[in-house]
């Protein structure tokens, strides 16, 4: 495992001299225009692991992507590796369907700590609440980014992430009430407090979420990229892609429904993924919207 590798995969051909802000957002979103947000694993016969050398195998040399504890670990050791103050904090993920946030803590992020300053690095969301970049832990800060108008609030030592969305133009009217597209132009994203985490704080979550039937995982097979100007998605069938304020305080959100054949062609030209055992897609209706 080496940090030049690492960038090698991710295209960052920046300075890793300074540990300023600057470059920390450089390295991020050049990791999360490369590594996409994805569980196909669970949907081809792959079990995931948190050991830090099958993560970096899997992303780095097998050119995956990965969910938050796969892509924010490896971030982690990145930052880590620069010189970085990092540390691993845990987060409850809002579920709109059931206007709750869960009872299992089964998102992991990157706290990182510059100049006294608290930032989250958060590589492992995907979709439109993805960050693209360092979030200043601060409550009640607005924080505009390309997505959207980030905030976080504190109430009694536990950080809530919310995030406020453009209105959206959907040429393909037929999915204009498709499941998959949020309604709420103000949305809860996920809650967590600033207790360290390790990653065997999540050992039970890996499993879980990736058997349960009442996971998410297994109920949607999901591939995300965020590109230079929105994200692409592709969700048992339905590929999704986003153009960020294409009109005027407005987001393109184009649908398209592949066939199976056209499956592992998309994965290869829109995601660069190639798959070594056969995907079978999935989409459960309910409980994720992009």
């Amino acid at each position: 495992m080496n940090l030049e590798e690492y960038f090698a995969r991710t295209g960052y051909k920046g300075s890793t001299e300074k540990q300023d802000l600057e470059t920390l957002t450089d390295i991020f979103q050049h990791h999360i225009r490369a590594v996409p947000f994805e569980n196909l694993s669970i949907h081809c016969g792959e079990k995931i692991t948190l050991e830090l050398e099958h993560v970096y195998n899997k992303i780095v040399r097998r050119k995956r992507g990965g969910w938050c504890m796969e892509n924010n670990q490896l971030l982690g050791w990145v930052l880590k590796g620069l010189g970085y103050d990092t540390s691993f904090l845990g987060a409850y993920v809002f579920n709109p369907h059931q206007n709750a946030y869960a009872a299992l803590m089964t998102h992991l992020v990157v706290k990182v700590v510059i100049n006294g300053r608290a930032y989250v690095v958060d590589g492992g969301f995907g979709v439109s609440y993805q960050m693209w970049q360092p979030m200043e832990l601060v409550s009640g800060k607005e924080q505009p980014q390309a997505p959207g108008v980030f905030r976080f609030t504190e109430k009694n030592g536990v950080w809530y992430l919310e995030k406020m969305r453009r209105k959206q133009y959907i040429p393909n009217q037929s999915f204009s009430n498709s499941d998959l597209l949020e309604k709420k132009e103000c949305r809860k994203v996920y809650m967590f407090s600033l207790e360290p985490r390790t990653v065997e704080d999540f050992r039970f979550q890996c499993t879980y979420l990736q058997t349960s039937p009442d996971s998410l995982f297994t109920k949607k097979s999901i591939c995300t990229l965020q590109t230079t100007d929105g994200f692409r998605a592709l969700i048992g069938w339905t590929l999704t892609e986003t153009t960020y304020n294409y009109k005027e305080n407005m987001d393109l959100v184009e649908f398209v429904t592949l066939e199976d054949e056209e499956v592992e062609k998309t994965l290869k030209e829109k995601f660069n993924i190639t798959l070594e055992r056969k995907l079978v897609p999935i989409n459960v209706k309910g409980s994720y919207t992009i």
